[in-house]
Formats: C-alpha cells, sequence, structure tokens
C-alpha cells in the first residue's frame, strides 16, 4: 500500500510503498477513505515524538474491512491506504455526512465535546468565548457552542475569516491577535462576563481570558499558537469569583479515559451530525498525491476549517 511518512526532525513527507498493516485482537483494519490534518502533528508542536520517520496522520474515515461498515475516529497513520483504528476509538458514521466530512470530525469535535460539556458543563443560553476562533478547534467550538444554545464571542487577528465565522452564527467577533479583548467582552455581557473561555491561542492571552469570565466562569485551555507557555494568575479573582480552570489534552490519557469521551460524543453529539444541525466545515480537500501541498496550506495559515486528503 502507499503510505506518507513523516520524519520529525524536519516536518518532511516522503511516499513510500509498505505492507498492509495487520490488526491485533482489539483493532480494526480500515480502507482510509478520507484523512484530516492537524497542526498539533504537522506544524512541531510537540505531537510528533523523534525519531525514525513513521506513516502520519491521526485521524480519518473509511471502511472496516471485511464488513464494509463506515466508521470514523482516531485513526494513527492515516496518511495511508490502510490503517489500524483501536475498537474504543470507533464512531459509525452517519448517512449524511460524505467521507471528507467524516474525516474532519473525529479529533476536533471529540476535543470539543470534552471542553464544552464534560468539562465545560456548557448551557443555552451561557456566554462562550473563544480565542483564536478562526483555528480548526475554534470553528468547531462555535459551531458546537451554537447547536448547545450558546451565544459565542470569538478573536481572530484576520477580518475576513471574522465575517465569514460571523454568517456561521458567531454572536460577537473581535479583531485582535492582542490581550486588549476583555473590555469589548464585558460590553457583550451586560459586565457579566463569559461563563466559559476556549483558550487556543496560550499564555500570551491567558490573564485577558481570566478577566473575561464571569462568577463561576470555566477556562479551558486547548492549545498555545503563540508558544507562549507561561502567564501570569489573578489568584484573587480565581478565588473571590469561584472560578474553574483546566487542561484539555490526549497526551497523557489511556484508551479507556478516551473512550469515555468517544462514547459521551455518540450519545450526545453524533445526533446532532446525524440530524445536520452540527456540520463540520472544511476548507480544502485534496487529493492523495498532494498531502504535501495540503500541508503547506495548513503552515501558511490561510485556512478556515479543516483541511482533508482523499485517500
Amino acid at each position: 500500500m502507499r503510505a506518507y511518512f513523516l520524519q520529525a526532525s524536519d516536518m518532511s513527507l516522503e511516499l513510500r510503498e509498505v505492507p498492509q498493516p495487520k490488526p491485533g485482537p482489539d483493532q480494526l483494519l480500515v480502507r482510509v477513505r478520507a484523512a484530516g490534518l492537524n497542526r498539533g502533528e504537522l506544524l512541531k508542536h510537540g505531537l510528533t515524538k523523534p525519531g525514525p520517520a513513521k506513516i502520519g496522520g491521526t485521524e480519518g474515515a473509511g471502511e472496516v474491512d471485511g464488513t464494509g461498515q463506515r466508521v470514523m475516529g482516531r485513526l494513527p497513520a492515516s496518511f495511508a491506504e490502510f490503517a489500524l483504528m483501536d475498537k474504543d476509538d470507533l464512531i459509525p458514521v452517519p448517512a449524511n455526512l460524505s467521507w471528507e466530512e467524516a474525516a474532519a470530525t473525529p479529533l476536533t469535535f471529540l476535543v470539543v465535546y470534552d471542553m464544552l460539556v464534560q468539562q465545560g458543563g456548557l448551557k443555552k443560553d451561557e456566554w462562550l468565548l473563544v480565542t483564536g476562533v478562526s483555528s480548526g478547534v475554534g470553528v468547531a467550538a462555535l459551531l458546537a457552542g451554537k447547536a448547545l444554545g450558546a451565544r459565542v464571542i470569538g478573536t481572530s487577528g484576520s477580518q475576513d475569516k471574522l465575517k465569514r465565522l460571523s454568517a456561521m452564527g458567531l454572536d460577537v467577533a473581535i479583531r485582535t491577535r492582542n490581550p486588549d479583548f476583555s473590555d469589548q467582552v464585558m460590553k457583550a455581557t451586560g459586565g457579566k462576563g463569559v461563563n466559559l473561555v476556549v483558550n487556543n491561542v496560550g499564555g500570551s492571552v491567558f490573564a485577558e481570558c481570566i478577566r473575561c469570565l464571569g462568577y463561576e466562569g470555566r477556562l479551558a485551555t486547548v492549545g498555545y499558537l503563540d508558544g507562549v507557555m507561561k502567564a501570569e494568575m489573578d489568584i484573587e479573582a480565581l478565588h473571590s469569583k469561584r472560578l474553574r480552570l483546566f487542561g484539555v489534552s490526549n497526551k497523557m490519557r489511556n484508551g479507556a479515559q478516551r473512550g469515555v469521551t468517544v462514547e459521551g460524543f455518540k450519545r450526545d453529539f453524533l445526533p446532532l451530525f446525524a440530524s445536520g444541525k452540527l456540520k463540520p466545515v472544511i476548507d480544502k480537500v485534496y487529493d492523495f498525491k498532494d498531502l504535501p501541498a495540503a500541508k503547506e496550506r495548513m503552515q501558511a495559515d490561510a485556512h478556515l476549517g479543516k483541511i482533508v486528503v482523499r485517500v
């Protein structure tokens, strides 16, 4: 089979011919139809471990070999014609989703489910602030937040992207890449602050996110596009407002822990996808042979939503 190998030292991709993988007792062999691209793997964010080149890809959609069942989910080594999926990661593909839409769904929306529902407890009519709202997770957080009945504020440095996101339901658009948005957030919320913040940007806006939170507000740290890993903490605000801060990451979770999120996603989010109330935003679809060009588009930060490769 054909597979793209990813070299951690320089993030380069190389197409090779390799044997098909063989599934273990708790795995399924999946004929990959499409795979999603993820910044954390491809742009030196620490998710690709040093060492020899390995088949790239972290999520995808395809057919279970031998049964033809349409599945999507966490799919390591999905930049290939066949890949192995752990049975606990299997999510059935709703009939109304294309292969490309299915491949654009798993990781971002599983992360969003974790931070908005499992940990964030977002409720109807609450205020959600998403920093870096035009990122893949940011767009998914906007769409899921609106599907849950929340009101959403988003920050981005691109006026064009904010305009397009406003057409998707963004209630308040703030154009900025700096920690200077709390006054606008407070004005939009009538001085009360938001109930939940999704911080995609990192340490440079952490203190500003705290300033945006209202009483019993929650702050989810899910990314650090700015590379800033340290930030000041307003202990008085944490204490008096009864704030809750949490991280959103799968780095240290085992399969059973990830499985709890998958089961919650299937119970609470999958019906929203099946009904059409929730749908991933796809920026662009590339043919398998053009995966290096797809990676370049991600690196240029020109996309809005998910970049997908059709295998």
